[in-house]
Order: structure tokens, then C-alpha cells, then sequence
């Protein structure tokens, strides 16, 4: 068995003018491990909100060990919605002192399937500098990704789902029908399922995590082409940052359901509210991504719990400034 590759502690303090400096990208694993690790106590439970809640407590308590003066920009709702980690929460051990950094974080990402003990749950963060991350409100969003080596500007919410799939299929070599699609299996999504089954593609339905679904586009081993479909404008913010840092396109165009919805955007700031967002768009500058497995899937491996007392983590850290992806499994003892 490999030595797992193990983060270091910080030990000293982070120099300011390299804000995401390398030894905090690695200490961000530790905050994933810790709510992944906390939540697989819940897997199969049937409670998805104390599945939620545990991987909020431990998260919470691992950005207190970071030299950092981080802000939640994207978290578990607003302030009077949510106990931990809402929009606009000061975490980290450092306020005041140390670098200033923006958080967009969800504890688990697959409430419904680490209840269910479905795949491809996740702990995930990502983090940049200050005002770098979009604060994208609360609402859906209209999600569009291809994964590197195409022409930029080869996608677009402004065509149709032929259109792109045309585009890429083009740039690919290769007929419509041999393109792969993921798409969350919502109702809502219908129409797209339908054009797509006349266009012969194959389709990946996921349940549930499109974090996951979105990051799929960059792995060539998982044959998906595309990701089409509508899910939670947070969530693609995360998947963004992770696509920024290993290459890819994404389109977002945030949907409002009502008036409260447009007016929490305006609260944040968006006043163009018809406006597609492209990759730079959600997430600028250097930015890191990490996300830890909760239960096995496509992208990782969940949290195992062995005979012998330890249990294991798979996990994912990435650097945009760096292009660097780290696979990091780590073993941890029960205690």
C-alpha cells in the first residue's frame, strides 16, 4: 500500500502576498476530510438533516485551525437560516491578520444520497482571493460545461441543446449520436432528455450531486461530453472554481422562481439579472478546489471505515495559478 500523502500542519504564519500560499491549499483537505468524515456517520441513515448538520459542525471547526481570515461567500444560507457557516460568516483562526480570503463551501454536496447511501457525495470548498468568487444568491441556475481542448466559446446558453452538441461533436471528430451528456434526472429537465434522445446521444442521468456531474466533463475516463441542465447556483460557483483550475468551459445563467429570488440577487449585488456568466465570470484569479469523497462515486472514493480501527479518505485538491491536482488518501484513526 502507497504511503498516503498527508497535508502539513501550519506551523507559521501564511506570507500575505501570496495569499493562497501552497501550505494552506493543502490544510483546505483537512477541512473537506473533517466534514466528509462526520457526515459518513449518517450514510444509510435515512436523515439528511443530521447527515447536513455534522458535516456543517466539523467544517466549522477545521477552518478555525487555518491562518486565514476567510469570509463564507456561498455557504448554508443566510444568516437567520442558518446556524453555521452562512453568507457573510467570518472563518478562520486569524481575523483580522491573516490573508483575507473568500470561501464558497458546501459541507454535502448529496444530502438525499448520503441519507440513502446513494453515490458521489462530497464535502467541497473553494477558496480565492477577496472578491474573486461570485456571490451567487441562494436561487438555480441554468448550467452549460465542457470539459478542455475545445475552441473557446464552443458552448453557449444561447444556442440550443442541438446546437452545442453539434459544436462539440464537430470539434470532436465524431457524429451527435457518439456525444455523452450528463444531466441531473429532474423533471424539469424533459425537454432537454427529449432532444437529446432525437440527436442519439447517450445520456448519464444523475440523481443528485451535479458538483460532481459538472466536474465529470474534465475526466476523460468518464466518456461524459457535456453537462447540460438546471441545479443550484452555489453549486455551480463550486464547480466552476474546479474547472478553472484544471481547465474547461461553463456557462451559468442564474433562474429566479419570484420576486423574493430577484431581490435577494440585487442584495448581492447582480443587477443584470438575464446575464450568462462564463467560467472567469464565477471564478478569477488563483482559486483552489477540494473536495473529499462522503460516499464513493465517479469523481472519489468515499470514507471507509477498517477493522483495525482507521478509516480512509479520498480526496482532491486543485490550484488554478498552478494547474496542480493532488489525489490525496488519507488514513485517520477513530478516536
Amino acid at each position: 500500500m502507497n504511503k498516503p500523502e498527508v497535508p502539513p500542519k501550519v506551523s507559521a504564519k501564511v506570507s500575505a502576498s501570496r495569499t493562497l500560499d501552497r501550505v494552506l491549499v493543502l490544510e483546505m483537505v483537512r477541512v473537506t476530510e473533517a466534514a466528509a468524515i462526520a457526515a459518513s456517520k449518517l450514510i444509510g441513515r435515512g436523515d439528511e438533516k443530521a447527515a447536513d448538520a455534522a458535516a456543517v459542525e466539523a467544517m466549522r471547526r477545521a477552518f478555525d485551525e487555518l491562518y486565514m481570515d476567510g469570509t463564507v461567500v456561498i455557504g448554508e444560507g443566510e444568516r437567520d437560516e442558518a446556524p453555521m457557516l452562512y453568507i457573510g460568516e467570518k472563518v478562520g483562526g486569524a481575523p483580522g491578520k491573516g490573508p483575507k480570503i473568500d470561501i464558497a463551501l458546501d459541507p454535502l454536496e448529496g444530502t438525499t444520497i448520503t441519507a440513502k447511501a446513494g453515490p458521489n457525495s462530497l464535502a467541497v470548498l473553494a477558496a480565492a482571493e477577496s472578491g474573486c468568487l461570485l456571490n451567487a444568491p441562494d436561487t438555480y441556475m441554468d448550467k452549460l460545461a465542457v470539459g478542455p481542448g475545445y475552441p473557446e466559446g464552443i458552448i453557449s446558453l444561447e444556442k440550443s441543446v442541438t446546437e452545442n452538441v453539434t459544436a462539440v461533436a464537430e470539434a470532436k471528430g465524431v457524429a451527435p449520436g457518439d456525444i455523452i451528456v450528463c444531466v441531473l434526472d429532474r423533471p424539469r429537465h424533459s425537454a432537454i432528455i427529449e432532444e437529446l434522445r432525437g440527436l442519439g446521444c447517450g445520456i448519464h442521468l444523475i440523481p443528485d450531486g451535479d458538483v460532481a456531474g459538472v466536474i465529470a466533463v474534465t475526466d476523460e475516463d468518464t466518456t461524459i461530453d457535456l453537462y447540460m441542465g438546471q441545479g443550484g447556483a452555489p453549486e455551480g460557483v463550486l464547480a466552476a472554481a474546479a474547472l478553472r483550475c484544471v481547465g474547461g468551459q461553463f456557462n451559468g445563467r442564474l433562474v429566479f422562481r419570484n420576486d423574493d429570488e430577484k431581490a435577494r440577487a440585487r442584495k448581492w449585488g447582480i443587477e443584470d439579472l438575464d446575464r450568462i456568466y462564463t467560467l472567469d465570470d464565477l471564478a478569477s484569479g488563483d482559486c483552489i478546489f477540494a473536495a473529499t469523497g462522503v460516499t464513493s462515486g465517479s469523481l472519489l472514493d468515499g470514507v471507509k471505515r477498517r477493522r483495525n480501527g482507521t478509516m480512509t479518505t479520498e480526496s482532491v485538491v486543485m490550484r488554478a495559478s498552478s494547474g496542480t491536482v493532488r489525489w490525496i488518501r488519507g488514513e485517520h484513526r477513530i478516536g
